[in-house]
């Protein structure tokens, strides 16, 4: 049904908004949202689904928001990386479980311990691959491969090329994203900080107005047939 490399990020917006139309905190936005992270996936690998990507928090999310709802948002993605940690289905489906971004200067160094332990425990998996992103932006990325290549090419003779500036890209070895499912949308479908600028040259878009914490199995298996109905031209 899919290639070996086919691949979908999500970005789960809408957090915020679901807790404040139903009165409540924006910590709780975050909670469920978890809590949704959790039945996409388990349907992505029933889906069998090889390579997913969700991107948890920005570098805004984690350091322009109010210090309350940062330690929230922190905490309660630790307590996602532990259950990943203890879910005996990772280790069943052969899950390789990566954690891209910044993560290490900006979490507490008890929850980048456990992201740590989560990629080490998982590190020779190789069937299905799952990236999480945490302070993770897109043009942070672009800009620390920049900057790494100008310090190598002092160095040593470099050609530039497409495949040298993907080498040295956070997500090098993820391939190209074929579907990107933006939750959230109401009336404004976009993308944000460079989301992984190199893998979406000929991304394909899903968006919807369902906020995150609603997004149910149900639309995501909605989003990617809709995705496998459509003509791919990939520039042609």
């Amino acid at each position: 049904m899919y290639q070996n490399s086919f691949h979908i990020a999500i970005i789960p917006d809408g957090n915020r908004r679901w807790a404040r139309k139903k009165g409540l905190a924006p910590e709780k936005g975050h909670k469920i949202a978890m809590e949704t992270v959790e039945k996409i996936y388990q349907t992505a690998l029933k889906m069998k689904i090889p390579y997913v990507t969700f991107w948890l928090a920005s570098v805004d999310n984690l350091t322009k928001r109010s210090k309350r709802e940062v330690d929230f948002l922190i905490k309660v993605i630790a307590q996602e990386i532990k259950r990943l940690i203890e879910d005996g289905r990772i280790k069943e489906n052969k899950v390789k479980i990566r954690v891209l971004g910044r993560f290490q200067k900006i979490f507490p160094k008890k929850a980048v311990k456990l992201i740590e332990k989560l990629i080490k425990k998982t590190e020779k998996h190789n069937f299905f691959f799952l990236t999480i992103l945490l302070a993770y932006n897109g043009t942070d990325e672009m800009l620390e491969a920049v900057k790494k290549i100008i310090k190598t090419a002092k160095n040593t003779t470099l050609q530039i090329t497409e495949d040298v500036i993907r080498s040295f890209l956070w997500t090098r070895d993820l391939p190209p994203v074929d579907l990107i499912i933006r939750t959230g949308c109401e009336g404004d479908p976009h993308n944000s900080a460079g989301f992984m600028m190199w893998q979406t040259t000929y991304s394909q878009y899903y968006f919807t107005k369902t906020l995150f914490p609603d997004f149910t199995p149900k639309e995501f298996k909605k989003a990617v047939n809709n995705f496998l109905k459509r003509e791919r031209r990939l520039g042609k």
